[in-house]
């Protein structure tokens, strides 16, 4: 009887043919997945070719039109260059190159003159090349890497928004990077920078992140940047402003900047005096007629006979003193001026204008560090940097007045989960309500701020005075009666 069977193969045979299978099995679904992502470009305008351990680009995007692909994906695979392929598609306007071991960038990649954003993040570049800069890049990422330097050519980079380039070994930031008048973003953290340049103050930065560096020093025109929101400046060997200053956030660092710009533009009594001597030198210069037939004051003495004295009267000047009326009126003049110049500058004491806006800076300073201690001390909580704003709406002020004596201020309007922010109308009527508790404690009218002090965030000086002296007066009656 017949049975049934397949043929009987050595036991090598079997597994040789099993590993064939599995081997040709993984193949299949990789090669199909490549040709079906790069059909989803070439149908969506978006290829993603992520995390597939491409050491180049597919053979196989030849049989794909790519040509109108505006966005790109690469990242996390093993490219050692940018692919030229990748360099044709001049609609491309995304490219993220993440994640791989990229050490050198094509020239060619100028022809993507619609690329804006371009993720080149944790690779292995040593140096950015100068083309790149020839890119109408809004978003430039090239982080993690081993850049050394940025090119000069970054201020061609008009249009660029954000730039990233933290975690590198770059020891200086370039002298044209003051060019990038659109930059909103920078961030070099993390690298070896020494000393920061002075050209940043110009540009419209929001955020900005240097730390981790060897910065010891921020230059004084930094408190010029009044659109910045975020700076982080951790971790470096700072001075100026001093370690306890940076602690305290930013408004407290850009006080300081403006204390040291005044106290390095105060110049001397002696840095002057040249100045005046040099103009003296230059009205009064050795006599000599020009072709223009100009009198000039001669810088010799003058003898008794054809000079005035600045003691004389100028009613006695007359024409037997041997001057005409042309030559005296002409000579009062030229007198005037210069005795009035003279007295300016004498009545000018630079020193101590400089001095007393110091001193003015550093009173503000201090009172509005006595405004927050006031408060957080009475009311145990952490107000927030930005004071004026913390009070503007006048609900931390009331609760002072009712901590003070309390139900002094009978109702109060706060914010809700539903409408966190108050009406002006209600900011207004907590405010009004909480300067009718100071009159009702007895602070005097001059002491009192006004309305507009609170809610528009101008006075604060005056908003500062107004809480020491409620402070200050029910401190005194509790004294009284104890």
């Amino acid at each position: 009887m017949a049975t049934l069977g397949s043929d009987p193969r050595p036991h090598s045979q079997l597994a040789s043919a099993s590993i064939q299978s599995n081997i040709s099995g993984n193949n299949v679904p990789t090669n199909r997945g490549l040709e079906r992502a790069l059909e989803e470009g070439a149908n969506s305008g978006f290829f993603n070719l992520s995390a597939r351990k491409l050491k180049e680009f597919p053979r196989t995007a030849s049989n794909f039109d790519l040509s109108d692909t505006v966005e790109g994906d690469l990242s996390r695979n093993r490219l050692a260059e940018v692919p030229s392929e990748v360099c044709h598609l001049v609609a491309l306007e995304s490219l993220n190159l993440y994640h791989n071991c990229i050490k050198t960038i094509p020239d060619t990649i100028i022809n993507l003159q619609s690329l804006t954003s371009l993720n080149l993040s944790r690779n292995q570049l040593c140096a950015l090349p100068a083309c790149l800069c020839g890119l109408p890049l809004r978003v430039l990422n090239a982080s993690n890497n081993k850049l050394v330097c940025i090119p000069e050519a970054i201020g061609q980079l008009r249009s660029l928004m954000e730039l990233d380039v933290s975690c590198n070994e770059i020891t200086a930031l370039p002298r044209h990077i003051g060019r990038l008048k659109a930059l909103r973003e920078l961030n070099v953290r993390r690298n070896l920078l020494c000393v920061l340049p002075e050209d940043l103050a110009e540009l419209p930065l929001v955020k900005f992140d240097f730390s981790c560096n060897k910065v010891s020093t921020i230059p004084v025109s930094y408190r010029k940047m009044a659109q910045l929101q975020n700076l982080q400046l951790e971790n470096n060997p700072l001075q100026s402003p001093p370690a306890q200053i940076c602690m305290k956030g930013k408004v407290h660092i850009f006080k300081y900047l403006s204390i040291e710009a005044c106290r390095s533009d105060k110049m001397p009594d002696s840095l002057y005096l040249p100045d005046i001597d040099q103009n003296k030198k230059q009205d009064t210069d050795s006599g000599v007629g020009s072709d223009n037939g100009d009198k000039r004051l001669s810088a010799t003495e003058p003898s008794d006979e054809d000079s005035l004295s600045l003691n004389v009267p100028m009613s006695h000047i007359t024409e037997e003193e041997g001057l005409s009326k042309d030559d005296s009126s002409e000579h009062i003049s030229a007198l005037t001026v210069f005795l009035r110049t003279h007295k300016s500058m004498e009545s000018v004491d630079p020193q101590f204008t400089m001095r007393r806006k110091m001193e003015q800076l550093r009173e503000e300073l201090e009172l509005m560090e006595q405004l927050r201690e006031s408060i957080e001390s009475r009311l145990k909580v952490a107000l927030p940097e930005d004071l004026g704003s913390s009070l503007m709406d006048g609900v931390v002020l009331c609760h002072l007045a009712n901590h003070i004596r309390p139900r002094s201020v009978a109702s109060i309007h706060v914010p809700s989960s539903a409408v966190p922010k108050l009406s002006m109308a209600k900011c207004r009527r907590n405010v009004e309500n909480f300067l009718d508790a100071c009159r009702k404690m007895g602070v005097p009218e001059d002491k009192l701020c006004l309305p507009h002090h609170i809610l528009e965030e101008k006075g604060m000086i005056k908003v500062s005075m107004t809480v020491q002296a409620l402070v200050d007066e029910t401190s005194t009656k509790q004294a009284l009666f104890t």
